[in-house]
């Protein structure tokens, strides 16, 4: 299992939108997420700086292949549709990120 940190701004016109849509994720984004190995996906979001922190355990062998099998699912594409226009990403994020990956620096279970 490998642990992930992402981080990405909301715009401040959308936040109240994106919040909505995460309250009722549609049954078939989920279905994807635990079909793609991931589990213990969590978003959090800070006010008023609308920045969001999100963090997820990757339990699969390929990660590059479950990420390309989600972003090819139609229904996870529809979703992100709805969510990515409520984004503000970060000009600091890496090549080919749209959430800019974070390094992890300390765990305690």
């Amino acid at each position: 299992m490998r642990r992930y940190g992402q981080v990405i701004r909301v715009r401040p016109d959308r936040v109240d939108r994106y919040v909505a849509l995460h309250a009722a994720v549609w049954p078939g984004v989920l279905a994807m997420i635990a079909a793609c190995n991931i589990r213990n996906y969590t978003i959090w979001l800070r006010r008023p700086e609308n920045l969001m922190f999100a963090q997820f355990d990757y339990h699969g062998t390929d990660f590059a292949a479950d990420m390309a099998r989600m972003a090819a699912d139609p229904e996870t594409q529809r979703w992100w549709a709805e969510c990515m226009p409520c984004h503000d990403p970060l000009d600091t994020r890496g090549p080919g990120e749209w959430w800019a990956g974070m390094e992890e620096i300390f765990h305690c279970d």
